[in-house]
C-alpha cells in the first residue's frame, strides 16, 4: 500500500517550473516509489540488464539515453554520471518544456569538476524516511504550518503513543517498506538494511574499498554520541580505547561516506543576532537520517530502551529531529540546534526562508517541562528583537499525550500529535 508522502507538494511544485529535478536519500525511504507516480518512462539503473545497456547509450550519444516518453525517471541515475550534463543540454534544447526528467539516488555522485551544477534546469530535493504523520502513527491534531502563520490558532490534541510505542517506532524507524509489519519483523529487515552498509555499501559509495569492522565501529561510535555536540577527536580516542584504532583522515574517510550514502546527517548551529556579545558554540550536532541505524549500529532492542530512559531520550531526539526535518521540507524552511558559552542548549531552532523562527525543547516525559519551558524564555530574552524578528512560537515536544498552551505562552505538544 502506498502512503502518501508530503514531499509530493514539493515535487509537484517544482516540475511545474523546471526541466528535471533530482530526489536525493538513503536508500529504502520511498524515493522511486514516489518519483515512479509522475514519471511515464521508467529506468531502473540499478537493473545489471538496464545498467549495461544505457552504459553503451551514453557513450553514443543522447539520442538513445534519453529515448522515452516524458517524463523520464532515471532510478539511481548516479550509476551513469553522464546523463547529468546530457539531461542538462537537451533541457537547453527544449526551453520553456518544465518537468521533462525526474532523477532519484541513494549515494552522492562521485565528484568531477567538469559536471555543470544543473543550476536553472535541476532542482534538488532531498527525501528522508517518514515522519510519525506520513506513517500514520502521529494524529496530527497539531500543525506546525499553523503555528507559524494563524496567530488565532488553537493547540490542542491527544497523542494515542504510549512510551513503550515510542521506543518500537525509534527502533523500527520511518521506513516505508516496513509499514504494517510486526515490529519482530520490522527489526529483521532493518538489521538487513544495517548490514548492506556496513558490508557493501560502504565501499562501492564511492569505490574506496574500506573495512566492514572499522565501518562497524565508527557507526557505532556515532551512535553512543546521538543527539549531542561531541567533537570528532572524543571519538576517535574512544575508538582507541575498544581496540579500534583510527587516525584523523580515516575517520574522515569513513564519515564522509556515511554522508554520501545520507546515513548520518548532522544539524548545523544557529547563529542569531543577540543582545549581548556571548559567543556561539559552532559544532554540528551528531544525528543519523533515521534513529532505527543508530539504535542497531549500538545493538539496541527495544526492551534495552525501553529499560534505560536517560539513553532512549537522545534516539527520541532523534526521532523527533527527523520528523521535524520532514515537516520543514514541506513549508520551505530549515532545521538547526543552538547552544551558546553560557550553556543554553536548545534542541531545534526551525527557521523559514523568509527568518521567521521557532524554538523547541525535547523531552520524553513530564517532570522537565518547567526547566524546558525556562530554557526557551531564556532564549526568546536573548534575541536582539531590534535586528532580528522574535520567535513566533515556543514549543516542548514530548513523548506525553496532551497537547496544550502553558500560562507562559510555551506550547507542549506530544510528537504523536504533530503535522506539517
Amino acid at each position: 500500500m502506498y502512503l502518501p508522502r508530503l514531499i509530493e507538494k514539493n515535487i509537484e511544485e517544482k516540475i511545474s517550473y523546471i526541466g528535471a529535478i533530482q530526489i536525493e536519500g538513503p536508500k529504502w525511504c520511498g524515493k522511486s516509489t514516489t518519483a515512479a507516480r509522475y514519471a511515464k518512462t521508467i529506468v531502473k539503473l540499478q537493473d545489471p540488464t538496464v545498467f549495461t545497456r544505457y552504459q553503451v547509450f551514453a557513450s553514443t550519444g543522447k539520442t538513445d539515453l534519453l529515448y522515452g516518453i516524458k517524463p523520464i525517471l532515471f532510478d539511481e541515475w548516479q550509476k551513469i554520471p553522464e546523463l547529468w550534463d546530457y539531461i542538462r543540454l537537451d533541457i537547453d534544447e527544449h526551453q520553456g518544456i518544465a518537468g521533462q526528467y525526474l532523477l532519484t539516488g541513494s549515494t552522492k555522485p562521485l565528484e568531477d569538476e567538469n559536471r555543470h551544477s544543473g543550476a536553472g534546469r535541476i532542482a534538488k530535493i532531498i527525501m528522508r524516511p517518514m515522519s510519525l504523520f506520513e506513517s500514520k502513527e502521529s494524529s496530527g491534531e497539531v500543525s506546525i504550518d499553523k503555528l507559524f502563520n494563524d496567530p488565532k490558532y488553537h493547540v490542542r490534541g491527544t497523542s494515542k503513543l504510549t512510551i513503550l510505542d515510542q521506543v518500537n517506532l525509534v527502533c523500527r524507524g520511518g521506513w516505508p517498506g516496513l509499514y504494517g509489519l510486526s515490529t519482530g519483523k520490522a527489526l529483521q529487515y532493518v538489521d538487513d538494511y544495517y548490514q548492506s552498509i556496513i558490508n557493501t555499501d560502504i565501499t562501492n559509495v564511492d569505490g574506496i574499498k574500506r573495512n566492514p569492522s572499522r565501518a562497524k565501529a565508527i557507526l557505532r561510535a556515532y551512535a553512543r554520541n546521538i543527539s549531542t555536540l561531541t567533537d570528532y577527536q572524543t571519538m576517535i580516542r574512544d575508538l582507541e580505547n575498544i581496540g579500534e584504532g583510527v587516525d584523523k583522515t580515516t575517520f574522515a574517510s569513513y564519515q564522509n561516506a556515511f554522508e554520501k550514502l545520507f546515513i548520518i546527517e548532522n544539524v548545523d548551529a544557529w547563529t542569531p543576532k543577540l543582545r549581548s556579545a556571548t559567543r556561539i558554540r559552532m559544532s554540528q550536532k551528531k544525528q543519523f537520517v533515521d534513529p532505527s541505524i543508530a539504535a542497531l549500529s549500538l545493538g539496541a532492542t527495544p526492551d534495552d530502551l525501553g529499560e534505560d530512559m536517560e539513553t532512549f531520550g537522545f534516539f527520541f531526539e532523534s526521532l523527533v529531529t527527523r520528523d521535524l526535518r520532514v515537516y520543514m521540507d514541506k513549508l520551505g524552511g530549515t532545521v538547526f540546534h543552538y547552544r551558546d558559552k553560557n550553556d543554553l542548549e536548545i534542541d531545534c531552532i526551525l527557521k523559514l526562508r523568509d527568518s521567521r523562527w521557532a524554538a523547541i525543547e525535547v523531552k520524553v516525559g513530564g517532570n522537565q517541562l518547567d526547566s524546558a519551558a525556562t530554557n526557551l524564555i531564556k532564549l526568546k530574552e536573548k534575541v536582539d528583537t531590534e535586528h532580528m524578528k522574535e520567535p513566533s512560537f515556543l514549543m516542548i515536544l514530548y513523548g506525553g499525550t496532551t497537547a496544550y498552551r502553558r500560562a507562559d505562552g510555551v506550547y507542549v505538544v506530544p510528537i504523536g500529535c504533530l503535522k506539517d
